[in-house]
């Protein structure tokens, strides 16, 4: 298998906390990848307009690229971008009258059939390292550390894509691995409250509260999550969610990528906690997984 990653716009700007960790996680776990050097944005959401295939052009487009490069799979650590690529590879597997409306779209770009397998980081962990393989790996355990995981939309819906049934428990397992305790945590599945967070923030805060709060009841110490999405309205916004909510108290939130990179003992620089907040490197600090002087 070589393995093609497509990082999207987001990592490369405003999560460069979801990015690195997981990168020099796959390299500290001798997964050999190669990013693309051609890509452009996935188109952020999957259109659910059956004749606007036009926005399937994105996508599908950075597939072209992974298989030119020789790529027969590619991964994607945003839960948004593998649920676009994923879904744009679904359709033109199984509608051929409009993979050919695509392609004949894309003149300047060879044939697309479908060539390519879409798998999110978290899927690549468990089949491709192993869940033994990663705690015999991990060189600083979080113990101690009971943690919400939180999937959000567009890791599990629609199911023909998902990366996880229910009973499979992936992110719990991601947790266990790392010497962590999963939560029992009722809103692992919600909506963090997605784009409405801007356009309608009433409804947008409503939604995030239902989700901190369900962490709150769970006694975490913190909330994992793995869309950049997620994180502004979970994490950039938590203190706006709690001062406008009665009976909340703030959680800190991590990409798992980050408390990945803690775990298998990476250089904390990589884990770029200093765009979490202080909450967040304050509990790593209190838990003794990281040292003072690091953040």
């Amino acid at each position: 298998m070589k393995l093609g990653y497509y990082p999207g716009c987001t990592l490369k700007t405003k999560a460069a906390n979801l990015e690195k960790a997981a990168m020099a996680a796959l390299d500290h776990l001798g997964v050999e990848y190669k990013e693309l050097s051609r890509w452009n944005c996935c188109g952020a959401v999957f259109s659910l307009t059956d004749d606007d295939l036009i926005h399937q052009v994105a996508p599908v487009r950075n597939l072209i690229r992974a298989a030119q490069e020789g790529c027969d799979t590619v991964v994607t650590i945003c839960s948004q971008c593998y649920n676009t690529l994923a879904r744009a590879n679904k359709l033109v597997r199984e509608n051929e009258e409009k993979r050919d409306t695509l392609n004949r779209f894309m003149t300047e770009e060879p044939d697309y059939n479908g060539e390519v397998e879409v798998v999110h980081y978290l899927s690549l962990l468990r089949e491709r390292v192993g869940w033994e393989k990663l705690r015999e790996a991990v060189a600083n355990p979080l113990t101690g550390l009971k943690v919400a995981p939180f999937y959000g939309c567009t890791l599990v819906r629609p199911e023909e894509v998902a990366i996880d049934a229910v009973d499979d428990r992936i992110l719990e397992g991601f947790i266990e691995a790392l010497g962590a305790e999963p939560a029992r945590f009722s809103a692992s599945r919600e909506c963090c409250g997605s784009y409405q967070m801007i356009a309608h923030p009433e409804e947008g805060i409503k939604r995030a509260a239902k989700v901190i709060g369900a962490a709150n009841r769970s006694e975490a110490d913190a909330l994992i999550l793995s869309c950049p999405m997620c994180e502004y309205n979970l994490g950039t916004r938590q203190r706006e969610v709690v001062a406008a909510t009665d009976g909340l108290t703030e959680v800190p939130t991590y990409y798992f990528t980050q408390l990945l990179g803690v775990a298998l003992g990476l250089d904390t620089d990589l884990c770029r906690l200093d765009l979490n907040g202080p909450a967040a490197q304050e509990l790593l600090v209190d838990k003794k997984f990281i040292a003072a002087a690091t953040v």
